[in-house]
Protein backbone atom coordinates (compact mmCIF):
# COMPACT_ATOMS: atom_id res chain seq x y z
CA UNK A 1 0.00 0.00 0.00
CA UNK A 2 1.26 3.46 -0.93
CA UNK A 3 1.24 6.22 1.78
CA UNK A 4 0.43 9.63 0.39
CA UNK A 5 2.81 12.29 0.80
CA UNK A 6 1.05 15.12 3.24
CA UNK A 7 3.43 18.29 2.05
CA UNK A 8 0.23 19.32 0.47
CA UNK A 9 -1.19 19.61 4.25
CA UNK A 10 1.96 21.89 5.39
CA UNK A 11 1.39 25.63 6.53
CA UNK A 12 3.58 28.77 6.46
CA UNK A 13 3.54 30.42 9.96
CA UNK A 14 5.22 34.17 10.68
CA UNK A 15 8.00 33.60 13.79
CA UNK A 16 8.80 37.67 13.75
CA UNK A 17 6.23 38.50 16.35
CA UNK A 18 7.05 35.52 19.01
CA UNK A 19 11.04 36.85 18.68
CA UNK A 20 9.38 40.75 19.28
CA UNK A 21 7.69 39.50 22.36
CA UNK A 22 10.52 37.88 24.26
CA UNK A 23 12.43 41.10 23.52
CA UNK A 24 10.03 43.25 25.31
CA UNK A 25 9.80 40.79 28.03
CA UNK A 26 13.15 40.86 28.36
CA UNK A 27 13.43 44.97 28.03
CA UNK A 28 11.31 44.87 30.95
CA UNK A 29 13.07 42.76 33.58
CA UNK A 30 15.67 44.56 32.91
CA UNK A 31 13.98 47.98 33.83
CA UNK A 32 11.99 46.19 36.56
CA UNK A 33 15.91 45.24 37.89
CA UNK A 34 17.46 48.59 37.12
CA UNK A 35 14.96 50.53 39.28
CA UNK A 36 15.14 48.03 42.12
CA UNK A 37 18.88 48.58 42.15
CA UNK A 38 18.46 52.83 42.05
CA UNK A 39 16.17 52.19 44.75
CA UNK A 40 18.24 49.63 46.92
CA UNK A 41 21.87 51.44 46.12
CA UNK A 42 21.62 53.90 49.00
CA UNK A 43 19.83 51.98 51.32
CA UNK A 44 22.26 49.53 51.20
CA UNK A 45 24.71 52.72 51.09
CA UNK A 46 23.26 53.84 54.29
CA UNK A 47 22.99 50.67 55.84
CA UNK A 48 27.20 50.59 55.04
CA UNK A 49 27.55 53.90 56.39
CA UNK A 50 25.15 53.54 59.72
CA UNK A 51 26.03 52.11 62.89
CA UNK A 52 22.98 50.39 63.56
CA UNK A 53 19.57 50.27 62.59
CA UNK A 54 16.40 51.52 64.27
CA UNK A 55 12.85 51.30 63.54
CA UNK A 56 10.96 54.92 62.60
CA UNK A 57 8.28 53.86 64.75
CA UNK A 58 10.69 53.85 68.25
CA UNK A 59 11.77 57.52 67.43
CA UNK A 60 9.69 60.90 67.85
CA UNK A 61 10.39 63.78 65.01
CA UNK A 62 10.16 67.57 65.10
CA UNK A 63 11.91 69.91 62.74
CA UNK A 64 13.73 73.10 63.62
CA UNK A 65 11.78 76.30 63.31
CA UNK A 66 11.81 80.29 64.02
CA UNK A 67 9.05 81.15 66.19
CA UNK A 68 7.86 83.41 69.12
CA UNK A 69 9.58 81.94 72.12
CA UNK A 70 8.00 82.27 75.39
CA UNK A 71 9.52 80.06 78.70
CA UNK A 72 6.69 79.74 81.86
CA UNK A 73 6.52 77.48 84.49
CA UNK A 74 3.17 75.83 85.34
CA UNK A 75 2.47 75.38 88.57
CA UNK A 76 -0.47 74.30 91.19
CA UNK A 77 -1.26 76.36 93.94
CA UNK A 78 -3.83 76.93 97.07
CA UNK A 79 -6.21 79.76 97.58
CA UNK A 80 -5.42 81.55 100.22
CA UNK A 81 -6.46 85.23 101.58
CA UNK A 82 -4.45 88.06 101.01
CA UNK A 83 -5.15 89.58 104.08
CA UNK A 84 -5.42 87.08 107.12
CA UNK A 85 -3.82 88.86 110.55
CA UNK A 86 -3.12 86.98 113.10
CA UNK A 87 -3.99 88.00 116.81
CA UNK A 88 -1.78 87.75 119.50
CA UNK A 89 -2.11 88.43 123.50
CA UNK A 90 -1.02 91.93 124.36
CA UNK A 91 -0.57 91.05 128.04
CA UNK A 92 -0.59 87.59 130.68
CA UNK A 93 -4.02 87.49 131.44
CA UNK A 94 -7.04 84.87 131.07
CA UNK A 95 -9.18 85.28 127.74
CA UNK A 96 -12.82 85.38 126.80
CA UNK A 97 -14.20 85.01 123.30
CA UNK A 98 -16.80 86.58 122.18
CA UNK A 99 -16.84 84.46 118.51
CA UNK A 100 -16.92 80.89 117.63
CA UNK A 101 -14.57 79.90 114.50
CA UNK A 102 -16.59 80.50 111.37
CA UNK A 103 -18.23 83.29 112.51
CA UNK A 104 -18.76 86.45 110.31
CA UNK A 105 -17.39 89.62 112.04
CA UNK A 106 -17.08 93.02 110.95
CA UNK A 107 -13.89 95.72 111.57
CA UNK A 108 -13.72 97.11 115.09
CA UNK A 109 -15.84 94.54 116.40
CA UNK A 110 -14.54 92.84 119.61
CA UNK A 111 -14.14 89.27 119.80
CA UNK A 112 -12.15 88.46 123.04
CA UNK A 113 -11.00 89.90 125.66
CA UNK A 114 -8.34 89.40 128.41
CA UNK A 115 -8.50 90.24 132.02
CA UNK A 116 -5.07 91.19 133.18
CA UNK A 117 -5.48 92.50 136.85
CA UNK A 118 -1.62 93.20 137.13
CA UNK A 119 -2.17 95.67 134.00
CA UNK A 120 -5.06 97.05 135.43
CA UNK A 121 -3.79 97.61 138.77
CA UNK A 122 -0.31 99.23 137.17
CA UNK A 123 -2.23 101.78 135.30
CA UNK A 124 -4.22 102.67 138.10
CA UNK A 125 -0.98 103.34 140.23
CA UNK A 126 0.34 105.46 137.60
CA UNK A 127 -2.66 107.45 136.88
CA UNK A 128 -2.67 108.33 140.76
CA UNK A 129 1.28 109.04 140.46
CA UNK A 130 0.30 111.22 137.36
CA UNK A 131 -2.51 113.08 138.96
CA UNK A 132 0.39 113.73 142.07
CA UNK A 133 2.61 115.23 139.80
CA UNK A 134 -0.20 117.26 138.46
CA UNK A 135 -1.16 118.57 141.83
CA UNK A 136 2.84 119.29 142.60
CA UNK A 137 3.29 121.49 139.32
CA UNK A 138 0.12 123.60 140.23
CA UNK A 139 1.79 124.34 143.98
CA UNK A 140 4.96 124.78 142.34
CA UNK A 141 2.99 127.79 139.88
CA UNK A 142 1.15 129.29 143.34
CA UNK A 143 4.55 129.23 145.13
CA UNK A 144 6.42 130.86 142.20
CA UNK A 145 4.09 133.50 142.26
CA UNK A 146 3.68 133.87 145.60
CA UNK A 147 7.70 134.08 146.15
CA UNK A 148 7.80 136.55 143.05
CA UNK A 149 5.27 138.96 145.06
CA UNK A 150 7.63 139.02 148.16
CA UNK A 151 10.99 139.76 145.70
CA UNK A 152 9.08 142.45 144.13
CA UNK A 153 8.23 143.86 147.65
CA UNK A 154 11.83 143.65 148.94
CA UNK A 155 13.16 145.11 145.02
CA UNK A 156 10.48 148.10 145.68
CA UNK A 157 11.26 148.63 149.67
CA UNK A 158 15.13 148.90 149.10
CA UNK A 159 14.08 151.30 145.73
CA UNK A 160 12.41 153.57 148.28
CA UNK A 161 15.23 152.97 150.83
CA UNK A 162 17.99 154.12 148.28
CA UNK A 163 15.92 157.13 147.12
CA UNK A 164 15.92 158.60 150.71
CA UNK A 165 19.24 157.65 151.18
CA UNK A 166 19.72 159.64 148.29
CA UNK A 167 17.69 162.62 149.20
CA UNK A 168 19.71 162.82 152.94
CA UNK A 169 22.99 162.77 151.01
CA UNK A 170 21.74 165.85 149.31
CA UNK A 171 20.28 167.49 152.70
CA UNK A 172 23.75 167.01 154.54
CA UNK A 173 25.97 168.24 151.29
CA UNK A 174 23.80 171.30 151.46
CA UNK A 175 24.39 171.37 155.37
CA UNK A 176 27.91 170.89 155.29
CA UNK A 177 28.52 173.14 152.90
CA UNK A 178 27.43 175.88 155.23
CA UNK A 179 28.79 174.41 158.16
CA UNK A 180 24.98 173.12 159.79
CA UNK A 181 26.39 169.47 160.54
CA UNK A 182 29.34 167.98 161.36
CA UNK A 183 31.72 166.09 159.13
CA UNK A 184 30.83 162.52 160.75
CA UNK A 185 27.18 163.32 160.34
CA UNK A 186 28.17 164.16 156.59
CA UNK A 187 30.24 161.03 156.10
CA UNK A 188 27.08 158.64 157.79
CA UNK A 189 24.74 160.08 155.24
CA UNK A 190 27.70 159.19 152.49
CA UNK A 191 27.65 155.72 154.24
CA UNK A 192 23.60 155.18 154.16
CA UNK A 193 23.39 156.23 150.62
CA UNK A 194 26.09 153.18 149.71
CA UNK A 195 24.08 150.63 152.11
CA UNK A 196 20.59 151.55 150.62
CA UNK A 197 22.36 151.22 147.17
CA UNK A 198 23.74 148.00 147.84
CA UNK A 199 20.75 146.39 149.28
CA UNK A 200 18.62 147.52 146.40
CA UNK A 201 21.31 146.10 143.94
CA UNK A 202 21.14 143.07 146.06
CA UNK A 203 17.50 142.90 145.97
CA UNK A 204 17.19 143.24 142.53
CA UNK A 205 19.63 140.46 141.91
CA UNK A 206 18.13 137.81 144.42
CA UNK A 207 14.51 138.78 142.43
CA UNK A 208 16.05 137.45 138.94
CA UNK A 209 18.06 134.59 140.63
CA UNK A 210 14.67 133.42 142.40
CA UNK A 211 12.36 134.11 139.31
CA UNK A 212 15.12 131.11 137.37
CA UNK A 213 15.29 129.00 139.53
CA UNK A 214 11.34 128.92 140.40
CA UNK A 215 10.95 128.85 136.52
CA UNK A 216 13.86 125.96 136.35
CA UNK A 217 11.35 123.64 139.28
CA UNK A 218 8.16 124.41 137.02
CA UNK A 219 10.47 123.10 134.02
CA UNK A 220 11.37 120.25 135.54
CA UNK A 221 7.49 119.63 137.26
CA UNK A 222 6.12 119.89 133.98
CA UNK A 223 8.61 117.46 132.45
CA UNK A 224 8.23 114.69 134.73
CA UNK A 225 4.47 115.30 134.27
CA UNK A 226 4.85 114.50 130.41
CA UNK A 227 6.75 111.39 130.88
CA UNK A 228 4.24 110.16 133.42
CA UNK A 229 1.43 111.20 131.19
CA UNK A 230 2.87 109.84 128.15
CA UNK A 231 3.37 106.45 130.39
CA UNK A 232 0.12 106.62 131.45
CA UNK A 233 -1.35 106.81 127.93
CA UNK A 234 0.83 103.90 126.74
CA UNK A 235 -0.66 102.22 130.05
CA UNK A 236 -4.10 102.70 129.02
CA UNK A 237 -3.37 101.86 125.25
CA UNK A 238 -2.61 98.11 126.40
CA UNK A 239 -5.62 97.95 128.87
CA UNK A 240 -7.50 98.97 125.63
CA UNK A 241 -5.46 96.52 123.35
CA UNK A 242 -7.21 93.78 126.04
CA UNK A 243 -10.26 94.03 124.62
CA UNK A 244 -9.36 92.50 121.21
CA UNK A 245 -10.85 93.98 118.17
CA UNK A 246 -11.37 92.43 114.59
CA UNK A 247 -8.87 94.55 112.57
CA UNK A 248 -11.03 93.78 109.28
CA UNK A 249 -14.20 92.37 107.67
CA UNK A 250 -14.30 88.88 107.65
CA UNK A 251 -14.56 85.49 109.19
CA UNK A 252 -13.14 83.99 112.60
CA UNK A 253 -10.49 81.28 111.47
CA UNK A 254 -9.17 78.87 114.11
CA UNK A 255 -8.85 79.91 117.60
CA UNK A 256 -4.96 78.92 118.78
CA UNK A 257 -6.50 78.39 122.41
CA UNK A 258 -9.23 77.55 124.25
CA UNK A 259 -12.15 80.01 126.24
CA UNK A 260 -10.77 81.41 129.36
CA UNK A 261 -7.20 80.00 129.19
CA UNK A 262 -4.76 81.94 131.13
CA UNK A 263 -2.42 83.38 128.16
CA UNK A 264 1.03 84.56 128.56
CA UNK A 265 1.99 87.80 126.51
CA UNK A 266 2.42 87.78 122.86
CA UNK A 267 0.56 84.55 122.53
CA UNK A 268 -1.31 83.54 119.55
CA UNK A 269 -5.27 83.85 119.79
CA UNK A 270 -7.10 83.55 116.36
CA UNK A 271 -6.98 84.66 113.08
CA UNK A 272 -9.36 86.79 111.15
CA UNK A 273 -9.65 86.32 107.65
CA UNK A 274 -10.70 88.69 104.56
CA UNK A 275 -12.67 87.42 102.14
CA UNK A 276 -12.44 89.62 99.72
CA UNK A 277 -9.05 89.67 98.71
CA UNK A 278 -7.89 86.35 97.45
CA UNK A 279 -4.28 85.31 96.49
CA UNK A 280 -2.77 82.25 94.89
CA UNK A 281 0.20 80.34 97.22
CA UNK A 282 2.29 78.51 94.62
CA UNK A 283 5.41 76.26 95.11
CA UNK A 284 8.15 77.00 92.39
CA UNK A 285 10.91 74.30 91.62
CA UNK A 286 14.24 75.68 92.87
CA UNK A 287 15.64 75.60 88.94
CA UNK A 288 13.86 78.48 88.46
CA UNK A 289 14.07 80.56 91.68
CA UNK A 290 16.92 82.74 89.95
CA UNK A 291 14.77 83.97 87.18
CA UNK A 292 11.75 84.87 89.16
CA UNK A 293 11.06 88.52 89.75
CA UNK A 294 7.91 90.23 91.49
CA UNK A 295 5.78 92.07 89.30
CA UNK A 296 6.21 88.91 86.65
CA UNK A 297 2.54 88.38 84.69
CA UNK A 298 0.96 84.98 85.23
CA UNK A 299 -2.68 83.30 84.29
CA UNK A 300 -4.65 81.72 87.19
CA UNK A 301 -7.41 78.55 85.70
CA UNK A 302 -10.35 78.33 87.08
CA UNK A 303 -13.41 75.93 85.88
CA UNK A 304 -11.68 75.95 82.65
CA UNK A 305 -11.60 80.04 81.99
CA UNK A 306 -8.19 82.20 82.49
CA UNK A 307 -7.61 85.14 85.48
CA UNK A 308 -4.46 87.49 84.73
CA UNK A 309 -2.64 87.41 87.88
CA UNK A 310 0.77 88.92 88.99
CA UNK A 311 3.76 87.67 91.31
CA UNK A 312 3.58 89.52 94.01
CA UNK A 313 5.89 87.46 96.38
CA UNK A 314 8.63 85.29 96.21
CA UNK A 315 10.02 83.78 99.57
CA UNK A 316 13.83 83.93 99.76
CA UNK A 317 14.09 80.48 101.52
CA UNK A 318 14.55 77.17 99.84
CA UNK A 319 12.08 74.73 101.67
CA UNK A 320 12.02 70.80 99.91
CA UNK A 321 13.78 71.92 96.68
CA UNK A 322 10.71 74.38 96.41
CA UNK A 323 10.31 78.50 96.45
CA UNK A 324 7.18 79.96 97.88
CA UNK A 325 5.56 82.56 96.02
CA UNK A 326 2.15 84.29 96.20
CA UNK A 327 0.06 85.48 92.77
CA UNK A 328 -2.77 88.26 93.09
CA UNK A 329 -5.52 88.56 90.75
CA UNK A 330 -5.06 91.61 88.93
CA UNK A 331 -8.95 92.13 88.52
CA UNK A 332 -11.38 91.58 91.72
CA UNK A 333 -10.98 88.07 93.01
CA UNK A 334 -13.81 85.22 90.59
CA UNK A 335 -16.82 84.73 92.82
CA UNK A 336 -17.13 80.98 94.49
CA UNK A 337 -13.29 80.90 95.74
CA UNK A 338 -12.67 79.11 98.96
CA UNK A 339 -9.75 78.85 101.15
CA UNK A 340 -6.95 76.38 100.41
CA UNK A 341 -8.65 75.32 96.91
CA UNK A 342 -6.52 74.33 94.12
CA UNK A 343 -5.94 75.79 91.52
CA UNK A 344 -3.23 75.60 87.98
CA UNK A 345 -1.10 79.13 87.68
CA UNK A 346 1.68 79.37 85.03
CA UNK A 347 3.92 82.30 85.44
CA UNK A 348 5.64 84.31 82.56
CA UNK A 349 8.91 84.22 82.81
CA UNK A 350 10.36 85.78 79.21
CA UNK A 351 8.57 86.12 75.90
CA UNK A 352 11.03 86.66 72.88
CA UNK A 353 9.82 87.06 69.15
CA UNK A 354 11.81 84.98 65.99
CA UNK A 355 13.78 82.46 68.06
CA UNK A 356 15.19 79.59 66.49
CA UNK A 357 13.57 76.39 68.45
CA UNK A 358 12.81 73.04 68.24
CA UNK A 359 9.90 71.46 70.48
CA UNK A 360 11.18 69.90 74.15
CA UNK A 361 11.81 65.94 74.18
CA UNK A 362 14.02 63.18 75.87
CA UNK A 363 16.71 64.06 73.88
CA UNK A 364 17.88 66.98 76.16
CA UNK A 365 18.13 64.69 79.23
CA UNK A 366 20.07 61.56 76.98
CA UNK A 367 22.67 64.12 75.59
CA UNK A 368 22.75 66.96 78.15
CA UNK A 369 21.23 69.15 75.56
CA UNK A 370 25.27 69.25 73.75
CA UNK A 371 23.74 67.13 70.61
CA UNK A 372 21.04 66.10 69.01
CA UNK A 373 20.79 63.17 65.55
CA UNK A 374 19.52 65.30 62.55
CA UNK A 375 17.47 62.66 60.10
CA UNK A 376 18.18 63.31 56.67
CA UNK A 377 17.22 59.97 53.51
CA UNK A 378 16.72 57.98 56.51
CA UNK A 379 19.85 58.24 58.07
CA UNK A 380 19.92 60.01 61.51
CA UNK A 381 23.49 61.71 61.92
CA UNK A 382 25.07 62.61 65.58
CA UNK A 383 25.44 66.39 65.26
CA UNK A 384 26.86 68.68 68.34
CA UNK A 385 24.38 71.33 69.14
CA UNK A 386 23.78 73.98 71.64
CA UNK A 387 20.95 75.45 73.48
CA UNK A 388 19.60 77.91 75.19
CA UNK A 389 16.71 78.62 77.31
CA UNK A 390 13.62 76.14 77.94
CA UNK A 391 10.31 76.52 77.74
CA UNK A 392 7.55 74.01 78.95
CA UNK A 393 6.85 72.99 74.92
CA UNK A 394 10.29 74.18 73.39
CA UNK A 395 13.99 74.82 73.80
CA UNK A 396 16.01 77.66 72.08
CA UNK A 397 18.62 76.64 69.35
CA UNK A 398 22.08 78.97 69.83
CA UNK A 399 24.27 76.31 67.39
CA UNK A 400 24.84 73.48 65.51
CA UNK A 401 21.09 73.52 63.50
CA UNK A 402 19.29 75.60 60.96
CA UNK A 403 16.01 75.90 60.56
CA UNK A 404 13.78 73.09 58.48
CA UNK A 405 16.34 70.70 59.87
CA UNK A 406 14.61 67.48 61.19
CA UNK A 407 15.54 66.45 64.40
CA UNK A 408 14.81 62.84 66.90
CA UNK A 409 13.04 65.13 69.64
CA UNK A 410 12.70 61.30 71.79
CA UNK A 411 15.29 59.81 74.05
CA UNK A 412 18.64 59.08 72.44
CA UNK A 413 19.97 56.32 75.07
CA UNK A 414 19.22 53.30 72.87
CA UNK A 415 21.48 54.53 70.39
CA UNK A 416 24.58 54.32 72.86
CA UNK A 417 26.51 57.52 70.92
CA UNK A 418 26.56 56.36 67.97
CA UNK A 419 27.47 58.37 65.08
CA UNK A 420 24.90 57.35 62.48
CA UNK A 421 21.88 55.68 62.89
CA UNK A 422 19.59 53.80 59.73
CA UNK A 423 16.05 54.59 60.50
CA UNK A 424 13.94 51.87 58.61
CA UNK A 425 10.17 52.45 58.06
Amino acid sequence: MKIAEPSAQDEIRNTKPLKSKKIIMLAMIVAVAALLLWQVTPLLSNWQQSDMSVSMARVRLDSVKTAPFVRDVSVQGKVVAAVSPKLYASADGTVSFFAEAGTQVKKGDVIAAIDSPELDSKLKQEQATLNSLSTGLERQIIQSRKQQLIDQKAVDLAKVALTTAEREKRRAEQGYSVKAISQIDYEKAGDDLNNASLQHQHAVKDAVLNKESLEFESTALQQELQRQTLLVANLSRQVDALQVKSPVDGIIGNLATDNKTYLTKNQLLLSVVDLTQFEVEIAIPENYADDLAIGMPADITLDQQTYPARLVSVSPEIVDNQVTGRVRFEKASPPGLRQNQRLASRILLEQRDAVLQVSRGQFLESSNGQFAYIVKNGLAVKTPISIGARSLSAVEVLSGLAEGDQIIISGTDMFNGAQQIQLNH
